[in-house]
């Protein structure tokens, strides 16, 4: 089955990537993407004024969706265009981001937990979860934040849900990713094979992490996660998500359902 649905999209707001959404959706419909969602990195202002540097500017974020409603009008006959965010779920500010997103005009959602949230000293602190630890609470704070937010119901899946780099005991690592794949099943959550993670040979995707969804029977979805134009159609990371897809026998939903943000 060819691919014709990609919600993972990001824009060059984020400052970490390039290109304009044009070429991302001409690239796109070179390749037969008939549906496709911009998902960048959700706007948010911290209560002391700062942001995150990897994030649409929240002087942007009107921009950000007012351009592709219009791409999406002059593409109308051609691609569906989803307007979304790709946000984490910190607990103490999450309202304000579900807002903010929401507020903009933000359609859709999906989860992408780059932080895991903590407490030290009374202080609401953010771990990377790209960040190689051996830290079992770190692990299991990851875990039961991508459960709580699976719980919210604003997300329409999980992209990268094998993000958090924990080199500790194995045993604790199947424990806790068992638990995220049995959360995601019971709540109907998709999980995503992320073709970024894939084309630059990331520590994620993780081939062991898909047996286990196998096992809980989890929706599964591919992510283009495009940073380029070129990305926004990837076709050896497409082949190498179909081949564990098939060796693995999982549940690939190639068309998810979008899940309103409220």
């Amino acid at each position: 089955m060819p691919m014709t649905v990609n919600l993972h999209t990001h824009t060059f707001r984020c400052s970490h990537a390039k290109g304009t959404e044009r070429d991302y959706i001409e690239r796109a419909l070179a390749n037969g993407i008939t549906r496709m969602g911009f998902a960048d990195h959700a706007p948010f202002a911290f209560p002391d004024g700062s942001e995150e540097w990897y994030r649409v500017p929240m002087a942007q974020a009107t921009e950000y969706v007012s351009t592709l409603r219009a791409l999406r009008e002059e593409y109308r006959d051609r691609i569906e265009i989803l307007i979304g965010f790709e946000m984490e779920y910190y607990p103490t500010y999450f309202a304000d981001m579900r807002r903010i997103a929401a507020d903009v005009g933000a359609e859709y959602l999906i989860l992408g937990q780059h932080h895991v949230e903590y407490q030290e000293n009374g202080e609401v602190k953010l771990f990377y979860s790209g960040k190689a630890t051996d830290s079992a609470a770190l692990l299991k704070g990851y875990v039961d934040e991508a459960l709580e937010a699976m719980g919210t119901g604003a997300f329409t899946y999980m992209a990268h849900p094998e993000l958090i780099r924990y080199e500790g005991d194995e045993a604790i690592y199947e424990r806790e990713m068992r638990r995220l794949c049995q959360g995601a099943s019971e709540m109907d959550i998709p999980l995503e094979i992320n073709f970024l993670g894939l084309r630059e040979n990331r520590h994620y995707p993780i081939r062991r992490f898909w047996q286990w969804a196998k096992e809980y029977n989890c929706r599964v979805v591919f992510g283009c996660d495009a940073h380029d134009p070129m990305s926004a159609y990837d076709a050896e990371s497409l082949a190498v998500a179909e081949s564990w897809v098939k060796e693995l026998a999982l549940r690939l939903e190639p068309n998810p359902p979008i899940r309103s943000i409220y």
